[in-house]
């Protein structure tokens, strides 16, 4: 275990990614039972930079353990984030989601590979993007953003995002292991490229799915962390164009609880 914990801090030193995702922060509460949050978009977890604006959302709610589904209502709008609340009975265990509309974006022929490095794009794509840059087209791209936060004890339950992290059961523990799959447009999204990044240190590890769409990793430090990930193929109804899902998934990892 040891030698283990300490290959997988090494890994954590590496530099952080610096695609721009969007994902839910948890704010102090100043009521029991009352949930708030922040929503923003930034080059590297946990920073927010740039609020994602509440006109861009077309999905923003919770849901508890018993399927009822609650409205996220906007507090304010602050430059780099959404401030969003919910109330429900104290100690209630939510997972909360939302999704941007749909967006367009064009990239500078030499911010394109920097671009696949940071998302860890697999090998079909970087050929597809050689073959059109070969041929003098410029990078199309249209892309929706996902986001996803576990409040409580966690909800192993897919919701209505069109690409989703859905953990295995409970938020584990620090040591313990983190399992979890991932589901675009419900079904199975396998040889994903996911990374788990944690918030003291901004740094981060890759991980890929298996067939299943599922993947497993040791969670060796307790506080905030993020799964994120950016599904990016060839656009079903453009040609020589793009179209990309991106996914973040942001949970709390309690300590473990100590000897005396």
């Amino acid at each position: 275990m040891a030698r283990w914990l300490a290959a997988l801090l090494l890994v954590l030193a590496a530099p952080g990614a610096r695609a721009h995702d969007t994902w839910f922060e948890r704010l102090p509460a100043s009521a029991p039972g009352e949930q708030r949050l922040a929503l923003g978009t930034g080059t590297r977890f946990p920073v927010h930079e740039v609020s994602v604006g509440a006109a861009s959302l077309v999905t923003a709610q919770c849901r508890g353990a018993d399927g009822r589904r609650v409205a996220l209502r906007t507090r304010r709008d602050d430059a780099r984030a959404l401030r969003l609340g919910v109330r429900v009975a104290p100690g209630t265990a939510l997972t909360c989601y939302a999704q941007q509309a749909t967006q367009e974006l064009t990239l500078a022929p030499a911010l394109i590979d920097v671009y696949l490095d940071e998302i860890r794009a697999p090998a079909s794509v970087r050929q597809r993007r050689a073959a059109l840059a070969a041929r003098g087209l410029p990078w199309r791209e249209t892309y929706t953003k996902h986001a996803r936060i576990e409040l409580g004890a966690g909800l192993s339950q897919p919701v209505p995002l069109g690409l989703d992290i859905v953990l295995d059961g409970a938020v584990p523990v620090e040591g313990a292991t983190l399992g979890f799959r991932v589901l675009r447009q419900g079904r199975p999204l396998p040889q994903f490229a996911v990374e788990l990044v944690h918030a003291g240190s901004g740094r981060g590890v890759w991980l890929q799915t298996d067939d299943a769409g599922r993947a497993r990793v040791r969670v060796p430090l307790h506080g905030d962390w993020l799964l994120r990930g950016t599904d990016l193929r060839a656009h079903a109804r453009q040609p020589d164009a793009w179209e990309s899902d991106f996914v973040t998934l942001a949970f709390g990892v309690p300590a473990a609880p100590r000897l005396l």
